[in-house]
C-alpha cells in the first residue's frame, strides 16, 4: 500500500524527441533534470529543486507507427494494482497497459475509461518521502487535473467508484456547459465537463504551477511552442494558458499576474 488511495501522484510524458522536450519544459517551467535507467530505456526525471515532480521517456517506435501523439499521462495512486484494473474492466474501462513492476519503483497500470481518457494507476514499492501531489500549489508543481469527455457525470461516477473522488462544486462555465469540480481526500484537485464537439478525442489535462505567469506565457512561445486557448481569468484569481509544446503535447500553466 503506498496511499492514500486515489491520488494523482506521478505524470508522465511520452514524446517522439526526448531530448527537445527536456531543453522545452525546464527553459518553460524551470524544472531541472536527472537521467535515470528506465524501463525501457532512458528516463528523465523533471525535478523541482530536489524533488521528483514527474517523468520523461521516448514515445515508442510501435505507438507512433500506431498514431498515437505525444501526451502526457498522470498516474493515481491505488491500494492494490491488480483489483484496481480488474475493476476498472468490470466498470467498461478499457486496459492498455496490463499490472506490471518496475523493479524497485513500482507496480503499475495504464486504462482508458468508458469514454476513453487514459490515466495510469501506481503503487510505490517505497513512496518516497515527498511526491508530486504533496505541495499542489507550489510553483513547478502540478495545480490541477481537467477532464474533457463525452459524459462528465458519467465520467464523474467511474471515477467515484474507482478511486472514491467526491463531488465538490458545479460551476456555470458559459459555453462549454457545467464544469464539475471534484475532490480527493478532502483536497480540491480538479474538474471535468464535456469537451467542445471540436475537440477530436477525451483527454485529461495537466495544469504546472509558475510563479510568474506572464513570463511564463511569453516562454511557451519564444521556445518552439504554441497557446491554444488563453490566458484567461479563472475563479479565485488566478490564470491559466492551455498550450502544445513543440513536440504537440498539450499541457497548461496556471499562476497569479502580478
Amino acid at each position: 500500500m503506498s496511499g492514500p488511495h486515489g491520488r494523482f501522484v506521478w505524470y508522465e510524458l511520452s514524446t517522439p524527441d526526448p531530448d527537445a522536450a527536456e531543453a522545452y519544459y525546464t527553459n518553460v517551467i524551470g524544472w531541472g533534470t536527472l537521467p535515470t535507467p528506465g524501463p525501457n530505456g532512458p528516463y528523465t526525471l523533471f525535478t523541482n529543486g530536489e524533488t521528483p515532480v514527474c517523468g520523461l521517456q521516448k514515445l515508442p517506435e510501435k505507438a507512433q507507427k500506431l498514431g498515437a501523439p505525444p501526451n502526457w499521462l498522470g498516474y493515481v495512486v491505488v491500494d492494490d494494482i491488480d483489483a484496481a484494473t480488474s475493476a476498472a474492466g468490470r466498470l467498461g474501462a478499457t486496459i492498455y497497459v496490463e499490472p506490471h513492476d518496475i523493479p524497485n519503483v513500482c507496480r503499475l497500470s495504464v486504462i482508458a475509461d468508458p469514454q476513453m481518457a487514459a490515466i495510469g494507476m501506481m503503487a510505490w514499492s517505497s513512496p518516497p518521502v515527498k511526491d508530486a501531489a504533496c505541495v499542489p500549489a507550489a510553483p513547478g508543481h502540478i495545480g490541477w487535473h481537467e477532464l474533457l469527455t463525452t459524459d462528465f457525470e458519467k465520467g464523474f461516477d467511474f471515477y467515484n467508484m474507482m478511486f472514491g473522488w467526491q463531488k465538490a462544486e458545479s460551476l456555470d462555465a458559459g459555453d462549454i456547459g457545467v464544469y464539475q469540480v471534484f475532490a480527493t481526500s478532502g483536497q480540491l484537485v480538479g474538474g471535468m465537463f464535456n469537451k467542445p464537439p471540436a475537440v477530436p478525442a477525451t483527454f485529461w489535462l495537466y495544469y504546472f504551477n509558475v510563479a510568474d505567469f506572464d513570463a511564463a506565457v511569453v516562454r511557451i512561445k519564444a521556445f518552439g511552442g504554441d497557446i491554444a486557448t488563453g490566458p484567461m481569468e479563472v475563479p479565485g484569481g488566478s490564470w491559466i494558458v492551455h498550450a502544445r509544446d513543440p513536440q504537440g503535447a498539450l499541457f497548461a500553466l496556471v499562476g497569479q499576474r502580478g
